[in-house]
């Protein structure tokens, strides 16, 4: 990196991408394809119309809170290109995906799983705890290969 230019615009539009990417991958892969859970489903068991309808809401809000995430990432990654300071790097770029994706990982998996218990990775396994320490183990993988990867730019 040469005098002058930064890499904070391309790492804030990385980092919200890959949250809200991240969050795509969660909702799609987990509450979607293999049914997992839902957004509310340590709280309500979808196990009636009602319930589940209940869930498939606030699954549809979560989807519409990271799309939101995602499109504001890419308005600062618009802005950014529009910047003669800012250093062009797709090592960084990349860094900063997958640092957005495990913190969306680990403060999902804290907060959601662990803390407030509103559902957990596989919801209607005997134990539920190896599956969330996965998903925040991965979480954190994700964090290290990709603050590895903004370092070495």
């Amino acid at each position: 990196m040469s005098a002058g230019q930064r890499i904070g615009p391309l790492l804030s539009a990385g980092l919200l991408m890959g949250a809200g990417l991240g969050g795509f991958v969660d909702g799609i892969v987990f509450h979607q394809i293999l049914q997992w859970h839902n957004m509310l489903s340590g709280w309500l068991p979808p196990d009636n119309l009602v319930d589940a309808k209940v869930n498939m809401l606030w699954d549809g809000i979560f989807h519409a809170a990271v799309w939101l995430m995602t499109v504001a990432g890419l308005a600062v990654l618009f802005k950014a290109g529009h910047r003669p300071d800012v250093l062009w790097s797709g090592r960084v770029l990349v860094g900063a995906l997958l640092l957005g994706w495990g913190c969306f990982n680990v403060i999902e998996g804290l907060v959601d799983h662990q803390w407030l218990g509103i559902h957990h990775v596989m919801e209607y396994a005997a134990n539920t705890l190896p599956a969330d320490l996965a998903f925040l183990g991965f979480g954190v993988v994700l964090i290290l290969a990709g603050w590895r990867l903004v370092l070495r730019s």
